[in-house]
């Protein structure tokens, strides 16, 4: 109790004074610029570029910002890094593969494509090899590149691109995925080749699965690459809230207990509740009828805004940690108000409950404590029952949701060749 008494009358302090940090954070001159930017013109349309050093062979590298929209139509511009085999597409054109990153961080200096080198493979925080304070990279570039595929890699809207991003809202990241191809199309990158594949790592994961259920969107007119088409989708331990909600989850006497469980289920640690508020924190942002004082004490809802809009993942997680250590659930209400617009807020941000457009791939790992698997397994049994084909592999060895990536590559990139090769494809939904 001590400990989190001083760390509110700290950041209590902090903010009376006026000395909490601004509410932007400094970026590099791209960023910067892109953000005073407007987020107008149509979807796809790339408003700022500028080259990017890479040592992946036979490749060549931008920053781009383009425009996206988010879970209520809203204009947004979304960064990102694009990467491409040197010189002009051949007749055939480019095949287009859009990387959706995991959890990285909710600050406007929290995309991958702002750190020093980004135009490389994969590189992870958390693993012996990592050489940053964030994930960042893309996987199997070379390999694509060499295969004559270009890449794009989306930081996602309000991570460089101005606005308040908006963490785990399937429905805004998936819209992201689908822009970032239409503005590969529109540079000319495909050479006018209109077949593209999304993959994605956790929040990404979603992402991809977002952007799966979004036939309508994808199909829309006067966009800057108007035709688009996905051939797949690519899970890697994917996050979905959605189908871990029952039925009857906006009844005024279940949506309470349905954050509750929620709390519960992402409290067991710091880091995991991190994970939490932040997604509580974004929600927020992309839902304004919801505030933050319906779920957070007002000293942790202050404290919650003031760590969000200034700080990336793994920093968020050590201030909380440092400032409330084991009492961070200390700056939650007792009982959430609003339960009822909260959960809806969820399900609206959510992945849709359509059928996929293309077939889908799920990829987990035993170990994942992070995004339990769970949420494939019931997002699989679902989309099958509406006749989609997702498929869901146990991935070899005790993989935890930072080793997926790699453990996975082996087998998501062979699939993902067919796709674009045309091949047929066995139902992957259970016999059963």
């Amino acid at each position: 109790m001590k400990k989190l008494l001083q760390g509110l009358a700290l950041l209590t302090a902090l903010w009376a004074a006026g000395t909490a940090p601004a509410a932007e954070v400094a970026l590099a001159p791209f960023y910067k610029r892109v953000a005073t930017l407007p987020a107008t013109g149509p979807l796809g349309q790339v408003v700022a570029r500028e080259p990017v050093a890479t040592a992946i062979p036979g490749a060549e590298a931008w920053r781009i910002a383009y425009v996206s929209s988010d879970a209520r139509e809203r204009p947004t511009l979304s960064t990102a890094l694009v990467i491409a085999p040197v010189g002009a597409p051949p007749a055939a054109g480019r095949p287009i593969v859009v990387w959706a990153h995991g959890t990285t961080g909710t600050a406007q200096n929290c995309g991958p494509s702002q750190v020093l080198d980004p135009a490389q493979e994969l590189n992870e925080y958390n693993l012996i090899g990592g050489t940053s304070w964030t994930d960042f990279g893309v996987p199997a570039a070379a390999h694509f590149i060499r295969n004559g595929y270009v890449l794009i890699a989306t930081d996602y809207q309000g991570l460089g691109g101005g606005g308040v991003h908006q963490y785990a809202i399937a429905a805004t990241q998936g819209r992201d995925i689908i822009n970032a191809a239409r503005a590969v199309g529109s540079l000319g990158l495909s050479g006018g080749a209109k077949q593209a594949v999304a993959y994605g790592w956790s929040q990404g994961g979603g992402a991809a699965l977002g952007a799966a259920s979004m036939g309508d969107y994808l199909a829309r007119r006067g966009t800057a690459f108007d035709g688009l088409g996905f051939v797949g989708f690519v899970a890697l331990a994917p996050h979905e809230i959605e189908v871990l909600l029952p039925p009857d989850a906006t009844d005024a006497a279940v949506a309470p207990k349905v954050l509750q469980g929620l709390v519960q289920s992402f409290s067991d640690s710091v880091f995991n509740f991190t994970h939490y508020a932040m997604a509580m924190w974004a929600t927020a942002a992309a839902f304004p009828e919801l505030k933050l004082s319906d779920l957070f004490t007002d000293d942790g809802a202050k404290a919650v805004d003031a760590v969000f809009s200034k700080k990336c993942m793994h920093a968020a997680a050590d201030t909380i940690s440092f400032n409330f250590g084991d009492s961070y659930k200390s700056l939650l209400k007792p009982q959430p108000a609003q339960a009822q617009a909260w959960v809806k807020g969820l399900l609206e941000g959510s992945v849709g409950p359509q059928l996929p457009v293309a077939p889908v791939v799920i990829y987990w790992g035993t170990k994942d404590v992070t995004n339990n698997p769970v949420m494939g397994q019931l997002y699989q049994q679902r989309r099958c029952a509406m006749g989609a084909n997702v498929s869901r592999v146990q991935l070899p060895g005790a993989q935890n949701h930072f080793t997926t990536p790699g453990a996975s590559q082996p087998f998501y990139v062979p699939w993902i060749e067919d796709r674009f090769a045309g091949k047929p494809l066995a139902n992957g939904c259970p016999k059963s």
